[in-house]
């Protein structure tokens, strides 16, 4: 599936009229943000493309070479690399989780469709594998895991069946996870697999973490009236990106009381698309 950046007109208005010298995206993924703001921006003297995924730089790069040297490429956690910038910056943006082209590549393991090795790591060099959280963690871990980021109710009942599969044999695929949950997981409108696989994924890439510890930089990285702006998809996230915002209330004003969200237009479009949330704060 072709990548498509969300709320890209609402990202755009954020820093509609700002004077962006010097800009630091730290999820870079395919470019798609990072070429629509710097067409609106010819201005900027830096852009700064932060990824953790090599695959993601080898897109990007290609697609913002018409800008040649203004665009630097860092690879590594967004929330390490904008506190190590020399000097302020003028505009942050993180659209935050997996991306598209990352589900889309099956044998990563992000994705319940199919079956693939149980991996779900963002940076291919990270210690850490959704393999190993699953059949090393203790049942009380991962329950506490599932219950806390994949928000499932049935989080005790899930890690004990995983926890009783493997006694049998290691889990390997995430085929093998899926036919594991399948029979305990909360029934509804989402495939039963959906939270617990987005649990295990937080839990890799330490997606909250970097977030809360990413924003906290951006805001004190932030030159007097630079502007953040973080792209959500679930409640968790949320929650962090208003949490963090509203406790920088002595530095920053905030510009979305409210998170804005995609037209019914960008959901028929992309239906990826329909859980973001956009907050955006500028430095006072």
């Amino acid at each position: 599936m072709k990548h498509i950046p969300v709320l890209l007109r609402e990202v755009l208005e954020v820093f509609a009229g700002q004077n962006l010298r010097t800009f630091f995206d730290g999820t870079l993924g395919a470019g798609g943000h990072a070429k629509a703001i710097l067409e609106a921006h010819p201005e900027i003297e830096r852009y700064i493309g932060c990824d953790q995924d090599p695959r993601a730089h080898s897109i990007a790069k290609e697609v913002l070479s018409p800008w040649g040297k203004k665009v630097e490429f860092v690879r590594g956690q967004y929330a390490e690399q904008v506190a190590a910038v020399d000097g302020c910056i003028d505009g942050f943006l993180i659209d935050i989780g997996v991306s598209s082209m990352q589900f889309d590549e099956r044998e990563r393991g992000f994705s319940f469709m199919g079956d693939a090795p149980l991996d779900m790591r963002m940076d291919p060099e990270g210690e850490l594998t959704a393999a190993e959280v699953v059949n090393r963690y203790p049942e009380k871990e991962l329950a506490r895991i599932i219950f806390e980021y994949g928000e499932e109710r049935r989080s005790r009942q899930v890690a004990k069946a995983i926890v009783d599969a493997r006694r049998k044999r290691p889990i390997r695929t995430t085929g093998e996870l899926v036919e594991i949950i399948k029979p305990v997981a909360t029934r509804g409108k989402l495939h039963p697999a959906t939270l617990v696989f987005q649990a295990l994924r937080i839990e890799v890439n330490d997606e909250l973490g970097q977030l809360e510890r990413g924003l906290k930089a951006a805001i004190e990285k932030s030159c007097s009236g630079g502007r953040v702006a973080a792209i959500s998809f679930h409640s968790l996230e949320d929650r962090i990106v208003k949490n963090v915002f509203r406790d920088a209330k002595d530095r920053v004003k905030i510009l979305t009381k409210k998170p804005i969200g995609p037209t019914a237009e960008e959901i028929r479009a992309n239906p990826r698309s329909r859980s973001s949330k956009l907050r955006s704060c500028e430095k006072i």
